[in-house]
C-alpha cells in the first residue's frame, strides 16, 4: 500500500512538473511521509530518479509542438546544470536555511505581481534577440540553476516566472522552455545524489514511469487549453507552495 501511494502521487507530481513545474511539492511530501525514518538525501535522490524522466519526456513532447528558442535554451541548459552542480557543492559549505524563511516572502510577491498584471504571460512577445536574449536566458539557467542545487522549492515556477516577466514569453513558452533547464538542473542534483548513493533504484524505475504518465497528460492539457490555463495552474502551485515554505519556515 505504501508503494501504491507513492507511485500515485509520482503519477500526480509529473502532471503538475509538465503543467508548471513544482512536483516536487505533490511526490517529496508523500515520500517523507511514508519513509519518515529514511535520511532526507536518500529521499530526495529518489525524487530526483523519478522527476528528471517525466521532464525529459515533458521536454520532448513541447519541443515538438512549441517553438523553442534554441539558440538561447541551449546554453542556457548548460548554464543550469552547472549551477546546479555549484549549489549543491556550495550546501555541503554553507547551510541554505537563511533561506527557509524568505522563501515564502519572494513567493507571495511573485503570486501578488502575477495576479496584478492580467495579461502577464497572455501573449508570446520575446523582448529579447540575438546575444541579448542568450545572456537573460543564460542568467535564469546559472541563477534558478544554483537556487535547486543549494536549496530548490520551486525552482520550476522561478523559471516560468523569470521568463514570462524577464524575456516575454507566454505562460505555455516559458512553462516549455522551463522544462529544458529544469531537466538540466535536475540531472545535475541527480548524478550527485546517485554518486553519494542516495538514491533507492529499486524504487526509481515504477516512480519513473508513473511520473512519465503523469508528465503526458499533463503536457497534453497544457498544450490543449494553452497560456490561460497554465497561468491558472502557476497561480495555484505558487499559492500551494507559500503555504507549504510558510509552514515549514515557521510552524514546523
Amino acid at each position: 500500500m505504501e508503494f501504491f501511494l507513492v507511485t500515485l502521487a509520482s503519477l500526480l507530481a509529473g502532471f503538475v512538473d509538465a503543467v508548471v513545474g513544482g512536483g516536487g511539492l505533490v511526490l517529496l511530501p508523500a515520500l517523507f511521509a511514508t519513509y519518515p525514518t529514511a535520511h532526507a538525501a536518500t529521499l530526495l535522490g529518489t525524487n530526483k530518479s523519478a522527476s528528471v524522466w517525466g521532464t525529459a519526456f515533458a521536454s520532448v513532447q513541447y519541443a515538438r509542438r512549441v517553438e523553442m528558442r534554441w539558440g538561447a535554451l541551449l546554453p542556457a541548459m548548460g548554464l543550469s546544470f552547472a549551477g546546479s552542480l555549484a549549489g549543491a557543492w556550495v550546501v555541503t559549505l554553507i547551510s541554505p536555511d537563511f533561506l527557509r524563511r524568505l522563501l515564502p516572502a519572494v513567493l507571495i510577491g511573485v503570486l501578488a505581481y502575477t495576479l496584478m498584471k492580467k495579461e502577464l504571460g497572455r501573449h508570446h512577445a520575446p523582448r529579447f534577440t540575438g546575444r541579448q536574449e542568450l545572456l537573460a536566458a543564460g542568467s535564469v539557467g546559472g541563477v534558478i540553476g544554483f537556487y535547486d542545487g543549494f536549496f530548490g522549492p520551486g525552482t520550476g515556477s522561478f523559471f516560468v516566472f523569470l521568463l514570462v516577466r524577464w524575456l516575454g514569453y507566454d505562460f505555455l513558452h516559458a512553462s516549455a522552455s522551463a522544462k529544458l533547464l529544469n531537466l538540466s538542473s535536475n540531472l545535475a542534483a541527480l548524478i550527485l545524489f546517485a554518486l553519494k548513493g542516495y538514491v533507492w533504484w529499486h524504487f526509481a524505475l515504477a516512480l519513473a514511469l508513473a511520473n512519465v504518465v503523469g508528465s503526458l497528460l499533463g503536457t497534453r492539457m497544457a498544450l490543449k487549453h494553452g497560456a490561460g490555463f497554465v497561468r491558472g495552474v502557476f497561480i495555484v502551485v505558487v499559492s500551494a507552495l507559500i503555504l507549504k515554505t510558510g509552514y515549514d519556515a515557521f510552524l514546523r
